[in-house]
């Protein structure tokens, strides 16, 4: 706290202390033999000082400087390895949080806090609550017989967990039973014995999400006030990253569920198009998958091959297979796409996904590579689904033959490459009508 000396600071100063008492002594001594020589008659409170011979004070001031010396280079390398460990464990809370802002999976990251903190305090067990419907409910835990706790619940204000999420502050227990917030309900139910205790709060801003807690220090001491500093701030880059990976959950739940929508509207929109999209998509994935792209990217493609024909949406079925409308459903689908922000980025691959090789597709005429790799996919996966699919406005055509029509357009409508790949890859088992 401001205007205190934390526990770190104060351990480093008894460390140092005698050896500078000592160091100061031997000054004091060297004074007086001084004094000794220059004073005719001295006080009287210094007589005994006249009893003693020159040698003997030398004598007795150097003994004591080497002890000084020995003494300060032994307390210096304590002292050293003081910092030494608070450094270390500060250097691994930046490597902690880093990863922690890194992990988007809400349970992992619990996981990730816990096992972290648990690590650096030397706890033997221990557990993270959170708020949900006004109670704090265990859901990640680590000790004897944790499994039983979790999804059980606790009042806001019951026990010290639940004192910590009412009052926000951080509990330090060197013995919870002399402490009658302690409520041993928790430790009846799993046979676990606790002694030493510490908690902090998990907060973001002004607001308590919940709480997290270390049990009996495995040292066999009571936790220390450079635990909870330490931890404290590992609680306050926690609650930071378990609201980021809320909202990123909350965001892909929207995603999933407004996809669902816009592919339930295409099918219901246009019949031939049913399971259409999520055929192609399947098909990309195969060329993905041995393109070895990385999960952002496939998950990308993912999107972009279940949303290709959303332009469908706004021609009307009478007109969807007249050439002079059908042409227009890239741009239509760019347009209604692009402006969402989490499909943004696949908007370009709705676009060009009808583009050629050979630079006579459309909508912009793109040649080779300046048409997305992903789009390029799509036009392959389209295609085989078109050749291949019951529903198709084509006949569709035999596994072999479809694969024999991809290879006679490669370098011409489609990327040769990635031809080979799908080739060499689809058998008759990938094909769904």
């Amino acid at each position: 706290m401001k205007g205190k000396k934390n526990d770190f600071v104060r351990e480093i100063d008894r460390k140092i202390r005698l050896p500078i008492a000592v160091l100061g002594f031997v000054v004091v001594t060297l004074f007086a033999v001084i004094l000794y020589q220059s004073v005719p008659v001295l006080p009287q409170h210094l007589s005994f000082l006249a009893d003693m011979s020159i040698q003997t004070v030398l004598a007795i001031a150097a003994i004591l400087s080497l002890v000084g010396l020995s003494l300060s280079w032994h307390m210096s390398q304590v002292v050293i390895r003081v910092i030494h460990d608070y450094s270390n464990k500060l250097e691994r809370m930046l490597g902690i949080t880093r990863d922690l802002r890194e992990e988007m999976y809400g349970d992992i990251l619990l996981e990730k806090i816990l096992d972290s903190a648990i690590s650096v305090a030397r706890a033997d067990a221990g557990s993270i609550l959170l708020i949900e419907n006004g109670k704090l409910v265990f859901k990640t835990v680590r000790g004897e017989k944790s499994r039983d706790l979790l999804g059980t619940s606790v009042e806001k204000g019951s026990g010290l967990a639940g004192w910590i999420a009412e009052s926000g502050q951080t509990v330090r227990v060197a013995d919870v039973t002399k402490d009658e917030r302690f409520n041993p309900e928790i430790d009846n139910l799993t046979g676990y014995n606790t002694k030493a205790l510490m908690g902090v709060p998990l907060i973001s801003g002004s607001r308590i999400i919940g709480v997290l807690e270390l049990l009996n220090n495995k040292d066999k001491r009571p936790f220390r006030e450079r635990d909870e500093e330490i931890i404290s701030y590992l609680a306050g880059q926690a609650a930071i990253s378990i609201l980021k990976t809320r909202f990123y959950e909350d965001q892909k739940n929207y995603e999933i569920h407004l996809t669902e929508l816009l592919l339930d509207a295409i099918e219901i929109h246009i019949v031939e198009k049913k399971d259409h999209s999520k055929r192609v998509a399947g098909y990309s994935n195969i060329i993905a998958r041995e393109l070895c792209l990385p999960d952002d990217q496939r998950k990308k493609l993912y999107h972009a091959s279940l949303l290709h024909d959303i332009g469908f949406l706004k021609i009307s079925p009478e007109n969807s297979f007249k050439k002079e409308e059908y042409v227009k459903h890239p741009v239509i689908g760019y347009e209604m796409i692009s402006p969402i922000t989490f499909y943004s980025d696949i908007a370009p691959f709705i676009l060009h996904h009808h583009e050629r090789i050979d630079g006579r597709g459309y909508p912009s005429r793109l040649k080779g590579e300046e048409i997305p790799l992903e789009a390029r996919i799509i036009a392959i996966a389209e295609a085989f689904d078109a050749m291949t699919s019951r529903t198709s406005y084509k006949v569709p055509m035999g596994f072999k033959d479809a694969v024999a029509e991809l290879r006679n357009r490669a370098g011409a409508q489609f990327d040769a490459k990635l031809v080979e790949i799908f080739a060499g890859n689809i058998d008759q088992r990938h094909v769904t009508q």
